[in-house]
Order: structure tokens, then C-alpha cells, then sequence
């Protein structure tokens, strides 16, 4: 009596934190916060809710997790024979860098627990500030407003990707507002109607580290005299 030959069982890759936190980052990055859940998540890895509940309690801690995968990537040992200025500046355009390609994770380290992914970079940006010098006592005042620039204008930039249609042209965004700020009250904004034409020109990642040179150059004037 013939037998039918077993199909052949279909190897998967097993299921890992790794795996789960790479498709969440993946979700976020296609449809953003609202359409990362775990029915959905387990949908795109071909398992059930509950064997994604065994390597991740929740969608906070899940987040969490994406979060770090993300900025995991701009902290890296290259800097070994850098300045600290060169160090602080590669590190921040990596976070720039990291959250214009992923615009969700600006929004979601607002709400990051404090022992957050950053928390990395800020001891990296404070280990560059102590490099440079700059005396004990104002040394996490130098690191905060590092921090808080990398962040604030990172974030800025990642929302302004986000509320930008994907199809619509740059330059022709930007004549837009230059435009409309051209046609201020010369009175009330006199100095936004003054730099609308640079507004144009000007690229994003460049005027980002213009103004890290600017602190740094504030940082390093405090530096402890060597004599």
C-alpha cells in the first residue's frame, strides 16, 4: 500500500527579541505609533500574541526597546582617535541622522523612561565635555544644552519629515514658507522677513551642526587653564 510522502516542514527563523524589536522598528517606520500593536506585530512574524508576551511584557516596554535598537546605532567606539569636539559632532548628525529616518522616535522619548536609550548619549557627550576640559562645576550645564540642542532640533527636524507630504518636493516646500514669512508685518517679524530668502538655501543638517560649533565654541571657553 503506497503512502503519501510528509511535506516537508518549512524551517522559520526562531522567534527572538531581536526578531520582534527589528519588525516593530519596521512597523513604526511604515505606519507609524498608532499602527504598531501586537496583532499586528504577530501577523508580520507569523506567530501568536502570546509568544511575543515571552520576550516583551508590553507595547511600553516594546517601544522602549525599538527606541534603543534605533539610537543603539550612533553610539559606536570610532571615535578613539577623534577630538572631543570631532566625537561630539559625529555623535550628534548620528542622532540627527537616526531620527530623520525614523521620525516616530522623536515624539516617543518624550515619553521614555529616564533610563532611556539617551541616556547612553548623554555620558558620552558628558565624557567629550570633561575631555575638553571645562571645569567640574559647569560641566553638566555644557552636557545638557549639547543634549538638549541634539535633541530639540533633531526632533524638530523629524516632525517637520512628518508633516511633510511624502511627495512633495522640497525646494518647493521651503519657497513656500519663504514666501508666506516674505509677507509678514514688516514691524512684528522684521527679522523673519530679513532671513525668508536664506530659508531657501539653507540645508537642514548643515545649519544643525553650525549650531553645534556655536555651543561648542561657548563649551571651550571654559576650559580650565593648562598653565
Amino acid at each position: 500500500m503506497a503512502t503519501n510522502p510528509r511535506r516537508p516542514e518549512q524551517r522559520q527563523e526562531p522567534l527572538s527579541r531581536e526578531r520582534i524589536v527589528s519588525a516593530a522598528v519596521e512597523i513604526l517606520d511604515t505606519v507609524g505609533e498608532g499602527g504598531l500593536t501586537f496583532r499586528a506585530l504577530a501577523k508580520r512574524l507569523a506567530t501568536g500574541p502570546g509568544a511575543i508576551y515571552w520576550h516583551v511584557t508590553g507595547r511600553t516596554q516594546l517601544l522602549g526597546a525599538a527606541i534603543d535598537s534605533v539610537i543603539a546605532t550612533t553610539i559606536t567606539d570610532d571615535d578613539a582617535d577623534a577630538t572631543p569636539q570631532e566625537a561630539i559632532r559625529a555623535l550628534a548628525l548620528g542622532v540627527f541622522d537616526a531620527m530623520d529616518a525614523h521620525p516616530w522616535v522623536g515624539t516617543q522619548l518624550t515619553h521614555a523612561p529616564s533610563h532611556s536609550p539617551m541616556l547612553r548619549v548623554f555620558e558620552r557627550i558628558g565624557r567629550q565635555v570633561q575631555a575638553l576640559r571645562v571645569p567640574e562645576a559647569a560641566q553638566f550645564t555644557a552636557a545638557s544644552a549639547l543634549m538638549s540642542y541634539i535633541l530639540g532640533v533633531a526632533g524638530q527636524n523629524a516632525a517637520n519629515t512628518r508633516a511633510v507630504r511624502p511627495d512633495t518636493d522640497r525646494t518647493e516646500f521651503l519657497d513656500t514658507v519663504a514666501a508666506a514669512w516674505a509677507q509678514l508685518d514688516p514691524d512684528e517679524y522684521a527679522f523673519t522677513r530679513n532671513v525668508a530668502g536664506q530659508l531657501r538655501e539653507h540645508d537642514d543638517r548643515e545649519e544643525f551642526v553650525a549650531g553645534i560649533d556655536l555651543i561648542l565654541t561657548g563649551i571651550t571657553a571654559l576650559q580650565r587653564p593648562t598653565g
